[in-house]
């Protein structure tokens, strides 16, 4: 089933009771790596897999136009805080990284010179030829996708916290298995029962 932009955000306009530029530009670039991969939007199963640079509505519009989700283990958070999205196909390993054209702004504004900026970019964008809206880069991952995706149904007990390690996650240390946290990796300090 191929989705067209406005059914796109329509979607990604339920989470968030408005459409904002980002939103476009996520859709959009949801659509053209569906174009670029070969890969027929939205999918249904795990066969793509979304790296997202920053969160917030551009990611909706990234998961209303790919089908890829966190809850689906299909997208994932690469906090770079840019709007950007690699693409990878995960049978064929082809990963394509797409961005803003860095004149998508001023193209957008010269289209709907007559709107405020924040509105010719939300029009701008929806009309805005993929060339000129829009940049494509094919990539190399610099990690292993095997180790990423992992094994589904993977767990085990962390030895010193013994909570549930899923996905593959966990770390080997002095012989024992432990949590990320545990092993000195954590992004939180000062664990104490309330």
């Amino acid at each position: 089933m191929i989705q067209n932009l406005n059914t796109i955000l329509e979607i990604s306009g339920e989470m968030h009771r408005h459409i904002c530029p980002r939103q476009v530009l996520g859709a959009r670039m949801g659509l053209l790596a569906g174009q670029t991969l070969g890969l027929e939007l939205p999918r249904l199963d795990k066969r793509l897999l979304v790296l997202v640079e920053t969160d917030g509505c551009f990611a909706d519009g990234v998961s209303a136009a790919t089908g890829c989700w966190l809850g689906r283990r299909t997208l994932r958070l690469m906090d770079y805080g840019k709007v950007a999205a690699t693409f990878i196909d995960t049978r064929s390993s082809l990963a394509v990284r797409i961005a803003p054209h860095q004149n998508a702004r001023a193209n957008a504004r010269a289209l709907f010179p007559h709107l405020s900026k924040w509105s010719a970019y939300l029009e701008g964008y929806k009309v805005l030829p993929d060339e000129e809206l829009l940049t494509v880069s094919a990539v190399n991952l610099n990690f292993s996708l095997e180790q990423l995706l992992s094994q589904a149904g993977a767990r085990v007990t962390c030895e010193q916290c013994f909570e549930e390690i899923l996905n593959q996650r966990e770390v080997s240390q002095d012989g024992r298995v432990l949590c990320q946290s545990c092993a000195g990796e954590s992004y939180w300090t000062g664990s104490k029962p309330l």
